[in-house]
């Protein structure tokens, strides 16, 4: 330690000492650190908050120049959460991921009025609609900021959507007390995730804030995809060697009835084959003494019936088939997809 670090730590009182052993110890006791912005949430809405994420996160507010020295002593990559310790703002430490993180803390934020001298967080827009207010000087307040407003039916009105401010313009007195009157909140009260560090790697709001959904959907979409191709280039794996087997064992038996293989798994389907076949022939021989018994009166009618019942049979036992193996090999890669879709997001949510 340097002379100057050494004078430095001596002139640190105790109370400071303390308080930033305690933060070292806070921030070495979870997985995932972040800094969390809390200005203009009032203090009791803070401390529910705060009882709010009791066993998921906890919330450690200090001096900013003590949290940046505990930053600084635990090292470790931690040190780069510094750059968003300005103004009001809290030390988060949870054993979540940063995602699930990210995720509870917008869900607990709630909607809050705006004050005048604010900056509005997004476009602030008064929507079209009956105000439920009386005629009176309220329509020209309205018009003021920029509102198309009417009196129709005995009520003011808001003939059309208007967007009275943009995002990052100051909030009026003026458009503060119309919103207030219109019970408009514009603005989200939370605690605001400004970065997180996590297992060596810092994240910011914007690489947390993913669709789960459409995460998930992405991800099934990928694995049906695979599983396309690999049956398609039949290249057996894990997930798509019961597809491979029963379309191999469909293309072989098909193979096997046409070259007439005397198997006996193609067996019923080949006397069926043979005895049409025959029938057929006996329907073109005149001399019906040289038939046997059995075959004897036997029309072309007769013969084209029961070729077009064993071709419909044939038909139908190939389409329940097919139909069987498209519905196993769909429940398959259902059943696959949402595991393997599952397995994937599991270490996220």
């Amino acid at each position: 330690m340097s002379e100057s670090e050494v004078r430095q730590t001596e002139v640190i009182p105790q109370w400071k000492r303390e308080e930033v052993d305690e933060l070292v110890d806070f921030i070495e006791s979870y997985e995932s650190v972040g800094v969390v912005g809390v200005a203009g949430i009032p203090s009791r809405q803070l401390q529910a908050m705060r009882r709010e994420l009791h066993g998921s996160a906890a919330v450690r507010m200090s001096r900013n120049t003590l949290a940046n020295r505990a930053l600084d002593e635990v090292d470790d990559g931690f040190e780069e959460l510094k750059e968003y310790i300005a103004g009001q703002v809290a030390l988060i430490g949870t054993n979540d991921n940063p995602f699930a993180l990210y995720k509870e803390l917008e869900a607990s934020k709630t909607p809050a009025p705006i004050n005048a001298g604010e900056v509005a967080p997004n476009d602030i827009v008064i929507p079209e609609g009956d105000t439920g207010v009386d005629p009176g000087p309220f329509v020209g307040e309205l018009q003021q900021v920029g509102a198309s407003a009417r009196i129709m039916d005995g009520s003011i009105k808001v003939t059309e959507d208007s967007n009275v401010l943009s995002a990052g313009e100051e909030v009026s007195e003026e458009l503060a007390n119309v919103l207030a009157e219109l019970g408009i909140e514009p603005k989200e009260v939370g605690l605001d995730l400004r970065g997180v560090f996590s297992e060596g790697v810092l994240f910011e709001p914007d690489e947390l804030a993913i669709d789960v959904d459409e995460y998930r959907a992405d991800i099934q979409s990928a694995v049906s995809a695979a599983t396309n191709l690999s049956v398609n280039a039949v290249y057996p794996t894990a997930q798509t060697a019961p597809t491979l087997i029963a379309k191999a064992t469909s293309e072989a038996k098909a193979v096997g009835l046409f070259a007439n293989i005397e198997s006996p798994d193609f067996m019923p389907e080949l006397i069926s084959k043979a005895d049409a076949q025959l029938r057929a022939l006996a329907a073109n021989i005149d001399d019906e003494e040289a038939l046997p018994e059995e075959l004897r009166g036997v029309s072309a009618a007769d013969t084209g019936a029961a070729e077009e019942e064993e071709s419909t049979d044939e038909e139908t036992a190939d389409a329940d088939e097919a139909d069987a193996d498209a519905d196993d090999a769909a429940a398959e890669d259902d059943g696959d997809d949402d595991e393997d879709a599952g397995d994937a997001l599991g270490s996220l949510f």
